[in-house]
């Protein structure tokens, strides 16, 4: 069943983690940092950090729902999206950690979150749910920190992109994240202004511009990036439990 709390959600993400696990399939490396924003979700929610907590609680359990269906629709060989199958086709290329991590929060946040907001207040003023929407970016930016330290534990090379992207790294994990969310509001604007035909089109052409990311995430232009994330992950551990249970320390 799908989930409808997100304690529920988090039992979800534990169980593709440790499929993950089991299978050494690096796609529990994105569904780990994504279990680790959706509890502080819902620890900020326990706070009262929200302006609506039953509110944020529905979008935030609608949201997971989008990404635990299509994890479950590519196992299942069943369509997807093109920006979800990039990431979980990325899952079977020799990609850095942080890649796969990348690949799936762009699908994520950059496609679903406006699916998400949108159809949670169709029918319904949307701008009230603005400010409880940027208020996650205050969550995502607290853990930009907190994942390059996990990060350089498990990639001994991560330092390297400091210098191959001029010290942008952490500028290219806020663009995934805080100006993401950014991008995702506007879409949420158009979406939940449309209806039928002219939805499909607009949510087709959104999942083609996000797909278009992901590709870049996973052959970044440029020969001296994309063999330095190749080096990264030659001294990264191919064993995803060891990854998990690094980053979990």
């Amino acid at each position: 069943m799908r989930p409808t709390t997100i304690t529920e959600v988090l039992n979800a993400l534990d169980r593709i983690i440790n499929t993950s696990i089991a299978n050494n399939d690096p796609a529990g490396l994105f569904a780990f940092i994504y279990r680790r924003t959706t509890d502080q979700v819902q620890r900020a929610i326990a706070h009262k950090s929200f302006e609506d907590g039953l509110r944020m609680e529905r979008f935030d359990v609608a949201f997971a729902n989008l990404y635990l269906d299509a994890y479950e629709n590519w196992r299942q060989g069943a369509p997807t999206a093109q920006c979800w199958a990039t990431a979980f086709e990325g899952t079977h290329a020799p990609l850095a950690i942080i890649q796969h991590i990348l690949l799936g929060m762009n699908a994520h946040i950059n496609y679903d979150l406006a699916i998400a907001a949108s159809s949670l207040m169709k029918g319904q003023p949307l701008l009230p749910l603005k400010s409880d929407f940027t208020k996650v970016n205050d969550i995502l930016a607290s853990l930009v920190n907190e994942l390059q330290d996990r990060l350089s534990r498990v990639s001994p090379l991560f330092f390297l992109l400091d210098w191959l992207g001029k010290d942008q790294d952490e500028s290219v994990i806020n663009f995934s994240m805080s100006k993401a969310r950014a991008f995702s509001w506007e879409l949420s604007c158009e979406l939940w202004r449309l209806e039928g035909a002219a939805y499909d089109a607009r949510l087709q052409q959104a999942d083609q511009v996000v797909h278009q990311l992901g590709a870049w995430v996973a052959q970044p232009p440029g020969w001296v990036l994309r063999n330095g994330l190749r080096l990264v992950q030659t001294f990264e551990s191919p064993n995803v439990g060891d990854i998990i249970e690094a980053l979990r320390r």
